[in-house]
């Protein structure tokens, strides 16, 4: 138990020295004593120890990159144009993917649900790890509604984007963020389980609540600050 605590403070101790009133922005925080949180994190999987790398993440993301400010990436949209991400006006749910990667049973057919559903609500952003030809590709398979971009090494503007998010938490990632951009949560994304042909309704069930969960938060959050508006 101590142990565990000390894990927890060792990624909480240096965001305590910024208070409430200053604001942290993602790509400054990621960068704090990163190298050992990558160490423990890349020790814990190759230990096959899944559940302490899980820890590891989720203690990250809870004492280290919960309510900093997502940056104002500008980024390449698959059709054409840029996007920065102060133009969404709404919360926002940023999806990191690559072309190549493998999605998890349902995991596409759950997200475009998901957007039929509450995208009048919610804005929600797909960020390819790729060139603009295999990006675009790969976007026909999502929903209209969803906005597809896309960013690369290959791209010299792309440096701080790639760097910031791909080279640190990887991907698939799920940033859930609020109308102001602040981070709410982070999720690990996708649901790869053995299966059978006959439980592909399961995999749908189980990436819709799995993403469900995260949208959860952001839509409460609004609720929750309109209520502290009313009642003020």
């Amino acid at each position: 138990m101590v142990k565990l605590l000390l894990n927890v403070l060792f990624l909480l101790s240096p965001t305590l020295f910024f208070s409430q009133n200053n604001q942290l922005y993602f790509s400054d925080a990621i960068k704090i004593d990163f190298d050992k949180y990558k160490a423990k994190s890349q020790f814990a999987y190759q230990s096959g120890d899944i559940e302490r790398g899980r820890f590891l993440f989720d203690s990250l993301v809870e004492y280290r990159l919960k309510n900093t400010v997502f940056d104002d990436f500008v980024l390449k949209k698959v059709n054409g144009g840029e996007l920065k991400i102060s133009e969404l006006k709404k919360p926002v749910v940023l999806i990191t993917y690559a072309s190549w990667c493998v999605f998890s049973k349902g995991e596409i057919q759950a997200l475009n649900k998901l957007v039929r559903k509450y995208g009048s609500e919610v804005n929600f952003v797909l960020l390819f790890w790729d060139k603009k030809h295999n990006a675009k590709k790969a976007s026909r398979k999502f929903h209209r509604q969803i906005i597809v971009c896309y960013a690369h090494e290959h791209y010299k503007h792309d440096a701080h984007t790639v760097a910031s998010i791909k080279h640190t938490l990887g991907f698939p990632t799920s940033f859930y963020l609020d109308k102001d951009k602040k981070i709410i949560t982070i999720r690990r994304t996708g649901i790869h389980v053995p299966y059978a042909k006959h439980e592909q309704e399961n995999r749908l069930a189980l990436n819709y609540n799995a993403f469900l969960d995260g949208l959860t938060t952001i839509i409460l959050n609004e609720e929750l600050n309109k209520e502290t508006l009313a009642i003020n």
